[in-house]
């Protein structure tokens, strides 16, 4: 059994003011504890769910830079996360990390701007595959990141890491992924991609209007809409169309 660096994480609504949109979030009102069980947990749902604003929150109470990056990461282009952090508290295992990232999709081209910034000729470069990150395509330079950077044996945090990766790139990323969980990495993603979701003994939780709750892999929103597009693209067209 993998021993989780995160064991739990725990929010005290008493934080939160009785206004906030986080009130308004089906899945999260009235959450109070939400453990992990896996080297692996995938979070899932529709945009808006809070899965992202979950995974962010629990990012910025680890240490983490709201934007991205380690916890050595200091910089900040726009504060835009929610105050969720603030009323989050986390249950850690008895292990302690060697490494840790946390990843967003939309602030990825921050981190690479950053990682130049940081380089300072002294070979800052090498722990990112020895070449600007921005001198790369997107999916090139996503990898690159995930190859070079993360060690192992750390806390890694990933925000729709699939946005802009072909299905090829995703099915890189999801080797990668597994190869860190094996060597004693925690990785907490939120994803949509029904090929990241297939990770082999991964824990899913979908986030809906009824909660936060553990599914199979097969009963996703991603892999049924995949599958029925899949193999019945022209009755489903024509459903959608009306023809």
């Amino acid at each position: 059994m993998n021993m989780q660096y995160i064991r739990s994480i725990r929010i005290h609504w008493d934080r939160i003011s009785e206004e906030s949109y986080l009130r308004r979030i089906p899945a999260l009102d009235g959450l109070d504890t939400l453990d992990f069980h896996s080297g692996l947990t995938c979070l899932t749902g529709e945009n808006g769910t809070g899965k992202s604003t979950l995974l962010e929150a629990l990012a910025v109470a680890f240490g983490f830079n709201p934007e991205g990056g380690s916890q050595n990461f200091l910089f900040s282009t726009r504060d835009t996360h929610s105050e969720l952090w603030q009323a989050v508290s986390l249950v850690r295992g008895s292990r302690r990390p060697k490494d840790g990232f946390f990843l967003r999709a939309e602030s990825f081209y921050n981190v690479a701007s950053q990682v130049d910034e940081y380089d300072d000729g002294a070979g800052f470069l090498n722990g990112y595959g020895g070449q600007s990150l921005h001198a790369q395509s997107h999916g090139e330079s996503m990898l690159a990141l995930v190859r070079n950077r993360f060690r192992g044996d750390g806390v890694y945090l990933l925000d729709e890491p699939e946005t802009g990766l072909s299905p090829q790139r995703q099915l890189a990323l999801l080797i990668e992924l597994i190869r860190l969980e094996q060597h004693g990495s925690q990785i907490i993603l939120a994803t949509h991609s029904p090929i990241l979701l297939g990770a082999p003994g991964a824990e899913i939780l979908s986030f809906d209007d009824d909660g936060i709750h553990p599914t199979a892999y097969e009963d996703t929103e991603s892999c049924r809409v995949t599958k029925a597009f899949v193999n019945g693209r022209e009755s489903l067209l024509a459903k959608l169309f009306d023809t």
